[in-house]
């Protein structure tokens, strides 16, 4: 009897549940998660006062800022990038934001989160890998997540215009293609999470000296050409729920007040059914701002004033503003927060759930697949067993590994290993995470003596170097949001530090911490060059686990690195470095030749060229066949691998057409990474997206395809002496804006 009554309970209150679910959901349809979002949001906002789509477009900065007496709203969790109101009594929560680029970042204050760190963002595209990419965009927001998080400020994109750019390490490097699916695939794996990622910052923001100022001057042909194709390869890769402008103006227009980019190119064009905040301090309007795309204005105080505060309200009411467009502005940001699952999985802060040592085993595994072995004469590196007297130099290397600075700084657990270094204050402070290279090489040479100098001191570290069987230099380059390298060249003197130690000692190996390119003047005189770029909170353990041999090393080069700043497009940076916020132009003359496009065009030899990269293992690229079928080319080759090693090769499919030049003599149009056992051999293939073959026509808002032959090129870098192509034929087609044919092709 009691086994019956117990039945009896449940399925009464079954029915009770259903009953009061049903009615629920009567009462607010949108809360059903069967429904699509766009009418999930149509439903919502019909019910929302003027008042909440107003709140639901401004968005406050995540500390207090006493110099204009703003406090930060109490719901907003402190130390974060901002803060956006719900609308709670209809069931949409608030929305939280935190710089995520690498990482959850923390602003510089006694309550900063500590939170693993992937290595840059040029580390992850040098991975030419999109599962190492989305890996490590579902760390970022699983911890975001735990964190009590839901919009992450990530995906960045820019492309490497200038080497020099202060915030290039943040982003995926000088080729659309590239740039474009490493990026989306990092924004896929942090949406996996039920949060929003933004796609950053749109568009042309390619320098940091002037940035709020400056004035871009560039074709549509070959914006949309390069630029703008990143940034759309990423939006369809990643499908982020927002999509971040830019401080920049463009062809006149500040980027969040410009119709061309924001309604006519991203929503029209593109399609793009997210929404569009402002980058802090971007806002430079209310009516302007409103009408010409922008939803949504982030924070505040970073602006001169509250344009979509008072004003914005004040402008609807009059007209300037149409309803139409204040409704259209609240209900993209329902409807990313309904297809992200924002609404129907609301975080709730359990930083105790972060599992930081799988999370730091994601960074290692990024960081070792994106270091790029530049150079290794006579096998210098993985260090030998044998090795008995190791010489470690410069670079802090007794503490920790450099981060770059600025809005994506994340904070270790543990802290700074190397505080006090300028600047302390924004951009900064310089942050070394606690993750020794020293400490991580004398756990793998226990048999070995390693002794360590600072550097400081030229003379005494050449002496040691001497000593030595084999010297490891760690060479610095610190940069950080909002400021621009002067030049290329190491900063305090490591260039003489490390032609000293290698004039001492041949066998001097030189790993590079460096926000991206730098000149080499010592390079002939030394053994081997490892670019481990900014490698992340774990970062001294990956270093050491590629020097020792415990992982090869498979990254390939995302950027140029030019041989000096006179073989680029702007030998001088325009602008000016001294933060001076004049208004200045920036003419992209180069228009879409863009990193190994503009050293081909102009037949510049490189320090190293896009896509280089070394192994401890050797491979040997064949068997290259390509075919066309109703014009989509496809690539099929053989990657064999001829060493002892077990490694990975990034295969590179390159096109150009025959009898004609493009903005350059080639592009990239596909790529595989391959995984060879030694002695074994792998079939790959790619598809060369229609784009890549093709002419953009602004007018028409076209890709065109000639009539012709085309010549498909199998490579393991931009300038691989060794590469192998054939050639095919292709008719003359035309493409939409995404790449989808636009007629159909009479049968042979």
């Amino acid at each position: 009897m009691d086994r019956l009554a117990t039945i009896r309970n449940r399925i009464a209150l079954l029915c009770a549940t259903a009953v009061c679910c049903g009615s629920a959901l009567a009462a607010e349809p949108w809360m059903n998660a069967k429904l699509p979002a766009d009418e999930r949001a149509a439903l919502v906002l019909r019910e929302m006062t003027q008042d909440e789509k107003l709140k639901l477009v401004f968005g406050y900065f995540g500390m207090d800022n006493d110099g204009k007496k703003m406090k930060r709203p109490a719901p907003s969790h402190d130390q974060s990038a901002g803060f956006i109101y719900g609308v709670p009594r209809l069931g949409i929560p608030h929305l939280w934001e935190t710089d995520a680029g690498l990482g959850v970042a923390s602003q510089a204050g006694p309550n900063v989160r500590p939170a693993t760190a992937l290595p840059s963002g040029l580390n992850t595209a040098a991975t030419w890998d999109v599962g190492t990419a989305y890996a490590g965009g579902a760390m970022i927001g699983a911890e975001a997540r735990a964190y009590g998080f839901n919009v992450l400020l990530a995906g960045g994109v820019n492309l490497m215009r200038d080497p020099r750019n202060g915030r290039n390490f943040e982003y995926g490097g000088e080729d659309p293609l590239l740039a474009g699916r490493m990026v989306g695939a990092q924004i896929r794996g942090i949406q996996s999470n039920h949060v929003v990622s933004t796609l950053k910052h749109f568009a042309l923001n390619d320098q940091e000296a002037g940035r709020t100022t400056l004035n871009v001057l560039i074709s549509e042909q070959a914006a949309v050409t390069s630029d703008l194709l990143a940034l759309q390869i990423a939006n369809e890769e990643g499908n982020p729920g927002a999509v971040m402008c830019a401080y920049n103006r463009v062809n006149g227009a500040y980027s969040c007040e410009n119709r061309w980019l924001l309604t006519e190119v991203l929503k029209g064009d593109w399609g793009f059914k997210g929404w569009v905040m402002s980058d802090w301090g971007a806002v430079h309007s209310t009516v302007p701002a409103a009408n010409a795309g922008l939803d949504q204005q982030s924070g505040m105080p970073f602006d001169l004033a509250d344009y979509f505060g008072a004003p914005l309200k004040e402008a609807v009411a009059n007209g300037w503003v149409p309803q139409a467009r204040l409704d259209d502005m609240a209900r993209r940001i329902l409807r990313t927060m309904f297809d992200h699952g924002v609404v129907d999985h609301p975080v709730a802060p359990a930083p105790e759930a972060i599992d930081f040592k799988a999370h730091a085993a994601v960074s290692v595994k990024d960081a070792q697949e994106g270091m790029v072995l530049l150079k290794n004469a006579a096998r210098a590196l993985p260090l030998a067993p044998a090795v008995k007297r190791i010489a470690v130099i410069g670079g802090h290397a007794d503490k920790g590994v450099l981060a770059g600075g600025g809005s994506s700084l994340v904070y270790p657990a543990g802290g700074n290993a190397v505080p006090g270094i300028a600047p302390t204050s924004w951009p900064g402070p310089v942050m070394y995470y606690p993750s020794a290279p020293l400490e991580a090489i004398r756990r793998r040479a226990p048999g070995a003596t390693v002794k360590y100098a600072d550097g400081a001191d030229r003379a005494a570290a050449a002496a040691l170097a001497r000593e030595a069987d084999v010297v490891v230099v760690f060479a610095t380059q610190w940069t950080g949001e909002g400021v621009d390298a002067p030049d290329l060249s190491l900063p305090a003197g490591q260039d003489d530090l490390i032609a000293a130690v290698a004039a001492a000692n041949p066998r001097t190996v030189v790993v590079l911490e460096t926000g991206g390119p730098v000149v080499m003047p010592w390079l002939s005189n030394v053994a081997a060059v490892l670019e481990a770029w900014y490698p992340g909170t774990s970062g001294g353990e990956a270093i050491a686990g590629i020097l020792f041999g415990e992982a090869n090393p498979s990254g390939h080069l995302p950027a140029t690195f030019p041989a000096s700043t006179a073989q680029l497009p702007r030998p001088v940076l325009d602008g000016y470095l001294d933060g001076n916020e004049r208004r200045f132009d920036v003419d992209y003359h180069e228009g879409a030749a863009v990193g190994y496009k503009w050293f081909d065009l102009k037949g510049l030899k490189p320090l190293f060229p896009f896509g280089h990269g070394l192994s401890y293992t050797d491979f040997t690229l064949s068997g290259l066949k390509a075919t066309v079928s109703d014009g989509i080319v496809t690539a099929s080759f053989t990657v064999a691998n001829t060493g002892k090693r077990a490694g990975k090769e990034v295969a590179q499919i390159y096109v150009a057409p025959v009898g004609a030049r493009w903005e350059a003599p080639k592009r990239l149009g596909g790529f595989a990474k391959v995984d060879v056992r030694p002695g074994a051999a792998a079939q790959a293939s790619v598809t060369v997206d229609p784009r890549l073959l093709a002419v953009y026509d602004a007018p028409t808002k076209r890709w065109n395809v000639a009539a012709g032959d085309y010549r498909v090129i199998l490579a393991a870098s931009a300038a691989d002496d060794k590469a192998q192509e054939t050639t095919v034929r292709l008719e003359a087609a035309s493409y939409d804006v995404h790449g989808k044919p636009l007629r159909t092709r009479a049968a042979p």
